[in-house]
């Protein structure tokens, strides 16, 4: 065959050796037997007996079965080739692949012809960048600028074909048809290696499009995001689609803003907004390396130009700074391991790699490429010049990183040569990776580990010396790697080791946040504190009963928060805070949400005094005035109580998690809150009322708390059943303030005015639900009843359940002479004389109406549920109604307390009363944790599992399933005592 002095044939130099010879010729004469038969390949006869060419063949039919295929079924292809200098031979292969939509266009050649020619051409560059490159004739730079040109000019085309379709279409007007991507409002950038012009032989190539809105190229009335977007999908099928000829590239567009959500093609000023408020330091070290190569050029130069001030910025700060090391120490979170084994080593991604080097130059040019224009540079290789030309890098590091650089990225071409795949994974095989040895050209194994690890350790040592002042991040945890848009399989096997069950979802709920789907940490001080957090918060989330339920429920929480900056930060100083926080994510969500509202409320965790709760109502009250202190006004008054309700309640919470306080405790505490913010709140009102109207002369008020307040068994989702009573001389109706009111209207809107200061929402969220329906009358009645009134309708025309409504009443706040007369008042209500049969059979009535209204069959339900808190309740009701004008002790009472003076006063035998107080109190524990935990309906489908674990846990059960069985047969017990009263 003809051999000029710039053919590839003439430059051949070298071919590896070959490691099953016998194999390798018997593939050889079948080349050779073929080749009589293809005229256009007899040139190669020749040089097949001997020389570099014969050599080259014997080892890629003996280590490539993609090369060697390539070669057998069309050694014309081959000949061709070496005829030609390669330079020659990339130049046409890279210009017949752009323009094939020009001979589409002119009606040349079909579109299915454009899709085999687009392939065929890709496979004949595959073949002629593996010769050159093994055959010794171009170096790594020349390899990955020819891949890189050859994929410019795939995309190109690919562009422009699409283009012309969708403009014969009518979907688009084309400026210049010769020319389609023109003023296209179109722009394909190329990111990564294809954009740095060093693509790897079977890479994907990553490529991000963008779009103008506004532009003059579509149709009036057409949707530029759903033109756009199916531009690039069907560039991407032109692509990627594989045929019988295979394919061209595959294409990855997930290095767009935010993949999870927006569409393939973005807008220029959704992009715009991305970067300048959630852009993160990796995608400013990708953009480093973006380069339009298709559609509107133009308009892809306009759009980084305008992107330099996100990308290079002027003043690099040292929470920025910061950032960078983290993104170093979410790659690899694990130092010490400086062995470096070759056997299945990822040369990209390994301690070593290709991805070190690239990260020791692209974290300097981000650091001072904003101040220095020459560190803007897309190459390697170039950067490590600059770097070294502009001070900042030895002599050494320069040629030894570059040197490194060639090298693996040799390595990492011939992995992909084997069976065009992307991988950077050398063999685990003893024997597989002597082949593969042999195929790099090293003789034996011994000497390519040898010289791999050697390398290996040169990038480790400088790219260690880069990061040293870096503190440590998670350094036991393992790979964090939390960058980029996949997942890292490391990392999923980090998240697995921590505990979680889905580790692909934990990683991209953690992607999310870095991409800003959480406005609470869209801010960059919030986004550099989260980089710096989230393994030892992933380390913590890890120790807890449900890792997975525990994020998830954290994702909830920055979901509904303003701004999570503060709370990032406390997490971060408090590894004792941290730990109890992922504690309440796990078990108690109610309790993470009011951290997420008030990051604050942790501070009360540290405090010693935590631990030491305090014992009555009146100490409750003293701290919840010294939290409220003096308030300027009213609005801050309101904002101040629920600070103060919210810290409180949230630390008997987190005690009664903790263990220092009972159920029981809780509920006692819970009411005590309650009652003091009720009083503060009173006080509050009624002395802006009366500076406004006076006060009656010779009246009085008393608010009377009923219900779980009254009994003080109150929960964390517990509203407050208040009624209002108050008294006045009839003889003197009138108030004496400056806007006089009757004495009616007066207590009917200082009752209006407290439960709106009680209820109304504010900046700072919710205080309590005011429930007044247990008045005389219910919601038809006036909102405050006066003294004589509410008597003689309690004495005359209520109905048992009203009274049974008052076996729990308490006073609460009011004037305090006059509370001692109403509460006696009400105690001679409920110690009326009643015949026992008739009350029961009142009680058994309101029971049955309740569960007609509410149902009573949903087991978990321990308040509704037949035998449940409701029947222990009427039980306990029933008892001081039927028996407490003879056994007046039974009054004044929670439920526990009553059963026992019952079983003193001979009501109800011994045994009973036990089994009674053993149900109500477990019954109330369960019930207590589950108004802790959740909000609304508990559901035991879609609680957490660590949920219905402490459940089971605190009435001394195994599991969740044991401790239902255990509540049935207590229900059961306690139905049927129920049903037993007869009187």
């Amino acid at each position: 065959m003809p051999d000029t002095t710039h053919s590839l044939l003439s430059r051949l130099r070298q071919a590896p050796p070959v490691s099953d010879r016998r194999k390798a010729k018997a593939q050889l004469v079948d080349l050779n037997a073929r080749i009589p038969n293809e005229p256009e390949a007899a040139s190669l006869a020749p040089a097949l007996g001997e020389g570099f060419l014969r050599d080259l063949l014997l080892a890629l039919s003996d280590h490539s079965p993609f090369l060697w295929q390539l070669i057998r079924n069309e050694p014309a292809r081959l000949a061709a080739l070496m005829a030609a200098a390669p330079e020659d031979s990339h130049r046409a292969i890279a210009q017949d692949q752009a323009n094939l939509f020009r001979r589409f266009r002119a009606g040349e050649i079909a579109r299915d012809d454009v899709v085999r020619a687009f392939r065929r051409n890709r496979n004949s560059h595959a073949l002629l960048v593996a010769l050159a490159d093994i055959g010794g004739v171009w170096g790594v730079e020349e390899v990955t600028a020819a891949l890189s040109e050859f994929a410019d000019a795939s995309v190109r085309g690919g562009v422009n074909l699409v283009l012309t379709e969708m403009a014969d279409l009518g979907r688009i007007r084309l400026a210049n048809p010769d020319e389609p991507g023109e003023s296209s409002g179109f722009t394909v950038l190329a990111l990564g290696k294809h954009g740095a012009g060093e693509l790897n032989y079977s890479s994907d190539i990553d490529l991000v499009v963008f779009f103008d809105p506004a532009t003059p190229a579509l149709p009036e009335n057409a949707e530029a995001a759903t033109v756009y977007t199916r531009i690039a999908q069907q560039l991407a099928r032109l692509l990627q689609e594989r045929t019988p000829d295979g394919y061209v590239h595959r294409v990855d567009y997930r290095l767009r803003p935010d993949p999870g959500s927006t569409p393939t093609a973005v807008s220029l000023p959704s992009a715009y907004t991305y970067y300048e408020t959630v852009g993160q330091n990796w995608e400013r070290a990708a953009l480093i390396k973006a380069r339009p190569v298709a559609g509107d050029l133009t308009l892809g130069e306009r759009f980084l130009a305008d992107l330099r001030p996100f990308i290079w910025r002027k003043y690099f700060d040292f929470a920025s700074i910061a950032d960078v090391h983290a993104m170093k120490r979410q790659i690899h979170a694990v130092r010490g391991h400086d062995e470096i084994a070759v056997a299945g080593h990822d040369i990209k991604l390994g301690r070593g790699g290709i991805r070190e080097i690239e990260f020791f130059v692209q974290t300097q040019q981000l650091v001072f490429g904003g101040r220095r224009p020459a560190l803007r540079g897309r190459r390697t290789l170039d950067m490590l010049r600059t770097l070294h030309g502009e001070g900042w890098i030895t002599e050494k590091a320069r040629d030894e990183l570059s040197h490194a650089y060639r090298f693996l990225r040799g390595i990492e071409h011939r992995l992909q040569m084997v069976a065009d795949e992307q991988t950077q994974r050398l063999p685990s095989g003893e024997e597989e990776l002597t082949r593969f040895a042999k195929f790099c050209g090293y003789p034996t194994l011994k000497a390519f580990s040898k010289a791999l690890t050697q390398q290996a350790r040169i990038v480790q040592g400088h790219y260690a010396l880069l990061f040293e002042e870096g503190p440590e991040l998670a350094s036991d945890v393992g790979n964090l790697v939390f960058t980029g848009t996949t997942d890292d399989p490391e990392t999923l096997a980090t998240l697995e080791r921590l505990g979680f069950r889905d580790p692909a979802r934990i990683a991209e709920t953690i992607r999310g946040w870095h991409f800003g789907r959480r406005s609470a940490i869209t801010s960059q001080r919030a986004r550099e504190v989260l980089t710096e957090l989230v393994p030892a918060l992933l380390s913590a989330l890890g120790g807890t009963a449900d890792p997975d339920g525990a994020l998830a429920a954290l994702d909830r929480a920055f979901g509904r928060m303003p701004a999570a900056v503060e709370l990032l930060t406390i997490l971060q100083s408090h590894d004792r805070l941290r730990l109890l926080f992922a504690d309440l994510l796990g078990t108690a969500p109610r309790l993470a949400d009011t951290v997420a509202q008030s990051p604050h409320v942790l501070d009360a965790l540290i405090d010693p005094a935590f631990v030491v709760p305090l014992s009555d109502d009146a100490a409750i009250e003293t701290q919840v005035r010294q939290m409220i202190g003096q308030p300027g006004d009213y609005e801050d008054f309101l904002d101040r109580a629920r600070d103060a309700a919210r810290q409180m309640r949230f630390v008997t919470g987190a005690r009664l998690l903790s263990d220092i306080l009972s159920p029981q405790q809780a509920g006692e505490a819970y009411a005590a809150i309650a009652r003091a913010i009720l009083r503060v709140s009173f006080e509050q009102v009624r002395r802006l009322f009366e500076a406004e109207h006076g006060i009656v002369p010779g009246s009085a008020i008393s608010i009377l708390g009923l219900g779980r307040l009254g009994s003080r068994e109150l929960t964390a989702a517990s509203d407050l059943d208040l009624v209002v009573i108050y008294d006045f001389d009839e003889n003197e109706r009138e108030s004496t303030g400056p806007r006089k009111l009757d004495a009616v209207v007066y207590y009917t809107r200082l009752t209006q005015r407290l439960v709106a200061a009680l209820t109304v929402p504010t900046r700072r969220g919710l205080l309590y639900e005011v429930d007044l329906r247990l008045r005389p009358q219910g919601g038809k009645g006036p909102v405050a009843s006066q003294f004589k009134g509410f008597v003689a309708y309690q004495t005359t025309e209520a109905d048992l359940w009203e009274h049974m409504a008052l076996t729990r009443a308490r006073v609460l706040a009011g004037d305090e002479d006059f509370g001692a007369t109403v509460q006696a008042a009400v105690r001679q209500i409920v110690g009326a004389k009643r015949e026992p049969a008739k009350v029961y059979s009142e009680v058994r009535a309101m029971r049955e109406l309740i569960a007609q209204e509410k149902g009573d069959d949903d087991p978990w339900d321990l308040k509704l549920v037949r035998g449940g808190l409701t029947d222990l309740d009427f039980i306990a009701q029933g008892l001081v109604l039927a028996y407490s004008a003879a056994h007046p002790t039974l009054i004044g009472h929670a439920p526990e307390e009553t059963f026992m003076e019952a079983a003193g006063a001979g009501l109800i035998d011994e045994e009973a009363a036990r089994s009674l107080v053993e149900a109500h109190r477990l019954f109330h524990a369960v019930f207590q944790w589950q108004r802790l935990t959740i909000e609304g309906r508990f559901d035991p489908a879609s609680v957490s599992p660590a949920i219905l674990k402490r459940l089971a846990t605190i009435a001394g059960l195994p599991n969740a399933k044991v401790l239902l069985e255990h509540l049935g047969e207590m229900r059961g017990r306690v139905a049927m005592m129920f049903g037993a009263m007869k009187g």
